[in-house]
């Protein structure tokens, strides 16, 4: 049974993953229900996988900004796609994480616990030589950033990192997920990164992914927004002990993990919508999005 007082546990490290929790359709109840969890559990940090907002728009930010500042944990934040400005071309190139300076300190920080790292890496583009900007690249630049901070770490730290884009597929169909999304798991498999966390898709899964140099640990979180898919609102408990790390996907309408968890990351990095694909347990999946007011 869940001890919802409990606090941390000695030689445990909980974190809290959250993601795509989109303010401007976000879901109220179930940014209650995971604030209070913060609250009663006290989780070692909370890692935001990005997209904070809908369309970046600056009531979105104050609203997103208000609710992470209240969180009483150490939180680190990555960009997401659409937090960057849709509206305004010159602040996307000029200044696009202005809106962001409220909590700057959060954003893409490093997170030192004991004996556990949480390591950001940037996957959201200003532009890029595709149509799609929507989709993940991690630059030649931000890879180099993120080897950086974890070899300059104490040996025997266990690593996790934290991007907005899953870095590949794991179907067999489709194109590459995340520009340079593979060569950056084959360098975090190298250095023996306990696992990637990330958001994006809206359900969460928890996957190994091999490469050329061993395998990494894929492991994304749902949403807290009312742009469900295949599954309820959601975040992930992750719980590090003795090199072991254990996911447990949580969600309002207790579903078990298992089903909440995809069997791998759509093509296109978007919620799948084929009617081939999975559905949720409990039928409340909206065909479309809701209006974005």
């Amino acid at each position: 049974m869940r001890d919802e007082a409990r606090g941390p546990q000695p030689g445990k490290i909980r974190i809290f993953h959250l993601s795509d929790i989109h303010f401007g359709l976000e879901d109220p109840a179930a940014l209650e229900w995971a604030r209070q969890c913060i609250v009663n559990e006290v989780p070692h940090a909370v890692v935001v996988t990005g997209d904070l907002t809908m369309r970046a728009r600056h009531r979105e930010y104050i609203a997103a900004i208000e609710w992470i500042n209240a969180l009483d944990a150490p939180v680190t934040v990555n960009i997401g796609n659409h937090d960057m400005p849709y509206f305004n071309l010159v602040e996307r190139f000029v200044a696009p994480y202005r809106r962001y300076r409220a909590i700057h300190a959060m954003l893409e920080t490093e997170i030192d616990l004991p004996g556990v790292a949480i390591v950001p890496l940037k996957s959201a583009a200003r532009a890029q030589w595709r149509l799609n900007w929507s989709k993940g690249w991690i630059t030649r630049s931000a890879l180099d950033e993120t080897l950086e901070r974890i070899d300059a770490l104490p040996q025997g730290t266990q690593i996790i990192v934290s991007v907005h884009h899953p870095l590949v597929e794991t179907g067999t169909k489709g194109t590459a997920l995340t520009r340079g999304g593979a060569r950056a798991l084959e360098e975090l498999a190298r250095r023996k990164v306990l696992a990637v966390l990330s958001g994006h898709v809206h359900d969460p899964f928890d996957l190994i992914e091999e490469t050329a140099v061993g395998p990494v640990r894929m492991i994304g979180a749902g949403t807290l927004s009312r742009r469900l898919r295949s599954t309820p609102p959601s975040f992930n408990e992750i719980a590090i002990a003795d090199g072991t790390i254990t996911v447990e996907a949580r969600n309002l309408s207790h579903v078990a993990t298992p089903d909440m968890q995809i069997d791998d990351v759509p093509e296109n990095a978007l919620p799948p919508r084929n009617a081939d694909e999975p559905v949720s347990a409990v039928a409340t999946i909206p065909i479309v999005d809701p209006p974005v007011h």
